[in-house]
């Protein structure tokens, strides 16, 4: 009878186990957000030219191929040698077809055309047979081998040209990222035949699956000498790991190590590139629209104007790629921006006195610059914050220094705001700016647009909301929750205690509304401090939004920052925000 109970329980706890690893699994394939990558499109037939490899190159290695990819007029002029564009070249991943290049490809010529080919890239593509390399390691040597041999005859295809490049970019997309780290540990390889790499969803920790020791000793042999040499190791690196819908290569492998002498990389999760702000799958990250167009605006950003190539200036290349890939300022880039701006010109100059400002500009017919002087509003505030539903390019805001009333020349502070995906805003601390006298907001003269601008002045403890996590086996029956009664436009909700990869909860969101005849968009973005992992919810109120929140990279145990909840909202609305433990995400973080 003992015996007969005893196995009734073990096999009740087999039971449950089974059901808990079923359920975790089931939110690691399906608990996330829907596709919204816009897929790109070829304007016309991509063709893809194999490149002539030597024959003694050719005999080694059977199985791979160089093509060279191409549409309609631009396919047919560059079958005649040599090139005279800037080389790039694809590395396709586990059982990846060369054939993926064609949405950056495309793309990029598209882009080309734009600027009648004043720059052009050249997008070349490694034909790796579809190897299955995330299964067994043994063919990885091999093409990392391969891959040196392509970089050398690329090279010389440009022979004899004014403007011939003596070095390559690099964009691997999974396995074809190590491989591209890895060329830097052959004997014979010269690391500045690599001006640039930039990887895709490539598990560049660990394996997702070691299932055999040449994986494992590839990684070995990869990882320890990019440690052990990253003081000599000066090639620019950018990751992008797809995010939670990416469920073959979870975010938290692709992260490059931080190492403080090694400055030249960057890690960052496809949800907080600006312009892109959605998570990719392994697959999409290579076609998805919205990152595509990111990366190849970096690439146009990247071409010194000299050389006609891109920059070996490794200060201007990670200014490129933080530009476009981290922060944004809704402005285009420039190396050495003008930092003090003529505000001279047949110009309104209206002052606003008050804390909290609203203006609707709609078909202006003159420029308007409207200044608020500083002086008083910092006895009583500590910050201001302004934004706009106007997204060009073009400077909108300034400061005075040392001014009654109006300056000709200010101080541009555009530089210094962060595009989001319906406004670009500004906050500043007052005491970080004691010589600045005004604050100047500019309104162009438009006809037909209509946009709106907002001020405020605000003290931090009133916008700074502190809100603690459940704990973590509260089985979701329980809750915190927080209300925003104050009409501000900008709010930070801390969240306290969390920081832990097995930490999963549910944010909802809820929005009542005033009568108010025009739509009203609220922004909602997850900032993690310690890693670029940001996400943003565009949501309409009034509504009721859920928003899932856990972390592809752990705090650091000498980090003290907090989670926050940046709440960019509107002046009729109230908020209610509420957090409760969502256990299925917990499991599908653990089994992840």
């Amino acid at each position: 009878m003992f015996l007969h109970s005893v196995n009734l329980w073990n096999l009740a706890f087999y039971v449950f186990m089974v059901f808990m690893a079923t359920l975790g699994l089931w939110d690691v394939f399906f608990g996330f957000e829907e596709n919204k990558c816009s897929m790109s499109y070829m304007f016309e037939y991509p063709e893809y030219q194999k490149i002539e490899l030597p024959k003694k190159l050719a005999k080694r290695y059977p199985a791979y191929e160089l093509y060279l990819y191409g549409e309609g007029s631009y396919a047919e002029e560059h079958k005649i040698l040599p090139l005279t564009g800037i080389p790039v070249l694809f590395l396709p991943g586990n059982a990846g077809s060369y054939k993926q290049v064609r949405s950056i490809g495309s793309i990029a010529l598209r882009k080309a055309e734009d600027i009648d080919f004043k720059y052009h890239f050249d997008f070349f593509s490694v034909n790796f047979n579809e190897e299955l390399v995330a299964l067994y390691g043994g063919s990885l040597q091999k093409q990392t081998k391969f891959v040196h041999e392509c970089i050398k005859t690329i090279l010389k295809l440009y022979k004899g040209q004014e403007f011939a490049p003596k070095s390559v970019a690099i964009i691997g997309h999974s396995m074809g990222g190590l491989v591209a780290r890895a060329l830097l540990t052959l004997k014979n390889f010269k690391h500045d035949l690599i001006n640039l790499l930039i990887t895709q969803a490539t598990p560049h920790v660990a394996p997702v699956m070691p299932l055999d020791r040449f994986i494992t000793d590839f990684y070995t042999t990869v990882n320890n000498y990019w440690i052990l040499n990253a003081r000599h190791i000066n090639l620019t690196t950018l990751s992008v790991a797809g995010g939670f819908r990416d469920y073959q290569v979870r975010s938290g492998l692709t992260f490059l190590p931080k190492l403080s002498h090694h400055t030249s990389a960057l890690s960052v999760v496809s949800s907080a590139v600006p312009k892109t702000w959605v998570s990719t799958d392994h697959l999409s990250i290579v076609w998805c629209k919205q990152l595509q167009l990111t990366t190849v605006r970096a690439f146009f950003d990247l071409i010194d104007a000299d050389t006609k190539q891109i920059t070996q200036n490794y200060k201007k290349k990670l200014s490129v790629l933080t530009h476009h890939f981290i922060r944004h300022p809704s402005k285009h880039f420039e190396e050495n921006p003008a930092i003090i701006s003529d505000l001279t010109g047949t110009s309104m100059w209206v002052p606003v006195k008050v804390s909290k400002w609203t203006y609707v500009a709609y078909n202006e017919s003159e420029k308007i610059y409207f200044t608020f002087p500083l002086e008083n509003h910092r006895k009583i505030y500590t910050h201001v914050y302004c934004q706009s539903t106007m997204l060009d390019t073009n400077s909108w805001i300034f400061a005075c220094i040392n001014s009654t009333s109006m300056c000709q020349q200010g101080v541009d502070l555009s530089w210094k705001a962060e595009l989001l995906p319906t406004i670009k805003t500004l906050t500043l601390r007052l005491q970080d700016y004691p010589s600045l006298s005004h604050l100047v907001v500019y309104v162009p003269s438009v006809h037909g647009s209509k946009f709106v601008v907002d001020c405020e002045f605000f003290k931090k403890e009133t916008r700074s909301i502190q809100l603690p996590v459940t704990h973590l086996f509260s089985f979701g029956l329980s809750s915190r929750k927080v209300m925003l009664n104050a009409n501000g436009l900008y709010y930070n909700i801390e969240l306290l205690n969390f920081g832990q990869i097995y930490q999963a909860f549910k944010i909802n969101v809820v929005s009542k509304c005033s009568a108010v005849k025009e739509e009203i968009t609220s922004i909602y973005k997850l900032h993690i401090p310690w890693s670029y992992e940001d996400s943003l919810t565009v949501a309409q109120a009034p509504s009721s939004t859920e928003i899932s929140l856990k972390l592809h990279i752990a705090q650091p145990e000498n980090d003290s920052h907090v989670a926050l909840l940046k709440m960019y909202t509107s002046s009729d609305c109230r908020y209610e925000v509420t957090i409760k433990t969502s256990f299925s995400q917990i499991l599908g973080q653990v089994v992840a």
